[in-house]
């Protein structure tokens, strides 16, 4: 549920509105102009900028390591594509050898890459997520450790970082000139989480297809599926990027508005 007049944060009174809306409005509950609610901070705001730069960093590496996947996707079709009555009689095996290793090593390097952006991403989020619960603590329906926890979930974990990466957009929104909240437009994130979760779920699927096939004909159409799932994946770090790069300028913007500046403290 979500405030009844902002539909951006939880509700926190019984006609359904969130604290700064409610402290904002009159008594006949209309929306007025007011200074945006600060939360007095248990610890300084700390700048997000350069682990947003090694994520980017990481990301583009991701990009790297998927693109020559999809050139060992390619690469297998390729060498499969000469074989005779559907079976293993016209391959050269030295070339089928060089094919397997070249995909063999695409997948260690995506496996490697994937880990230390994964790593490096959740600790620029535990950032901005801590900085999200200064700007505007009442954005957010979980506790801050969620922003670590909530990816390792079991199933859930496809949702949970969503609904707290919407409350640190929230919180993280820059006020406009007359002090009242703006809505920044969702999208970056909406794009972002689509595509990440679209990935990883059909990257599972044709990962699977793909350890099933023994054929060369179902070799063959595994490694398109795979080919598929690895342009996905560019495609989510392409978004990915732009999420990060967004909401680390968000907050540098919010930061600059309030009476607690951003530090540099690692």
């Amino acid at each position: 549920m979500l405030c009844s007049t902002c539909r951006t944060r939880p509700p926190v009174t019984a006609d359904g509105r969130c604290t700064p809306c409610a402290q904002s409005a009159g008594p006949a509950g209309v929306q007025a102009p007011s200074a945006p609610v600060l939360t007095a901070p248990q610890q300084w705001l700390r700048s997000p900028d350069g682990l947003a730069k090694a994520v980017v960093v990481l990301l583009l590496s991701v990009v790297v390591a998927d693109l020559l996947a999809v050139a060992s996707d390619i690469n297998i079709r390729s060498v499969l594509g000469g074989g005779i009555d559907n079976d293993f009689a016209g391959f050269d095996d030295a070339e089928a050898d060089r094919a397997d290793m070249f995909y063999a090593g695409a997948g260690v390097l995506q496996l490697l890459t994937t880990l230390a952006t994964a790593v490096g991403f959740i600790m620029w989020f535990r950032r901005v997520r801590a900085n999200a619960e200064i700007f505007d603590a009442s954005a957010h329906s979980m506790r801050p450790g969620w922003a670590v926890g909530g990816w390792f979930v079991p199933v859930a974990g496809l949702w949970l970082p969503r609904r707290i990466a919407g409350g640190i957009w929230v919180a993280s929104a820059q006020t406009n000139t007359d002090g009242t909240w703006r809505n920044v437009s969702h999208a970056p994130l909406n794009l972002w989480w689509g595509a990440w979760v679209a990935s990883l779920l059909f990257g599972r699927y044709a990962s699977q297809q793909y350890d099933r096939a023994e054929l060369p004909q179902e070799i063959m159409d595994a490694a398109s599926r795979m080919m598929v799932s690895d342009l996905l994946d560019i495609v989510a770090a392409v978004f990915a990027i732009l999420f990060v790069r967004k909401l680390t300028r968000m907050q540098g913007e919010r930061a600059a508005i309030g009476p607690f500046p951003l530090g540099t403290g690692a």
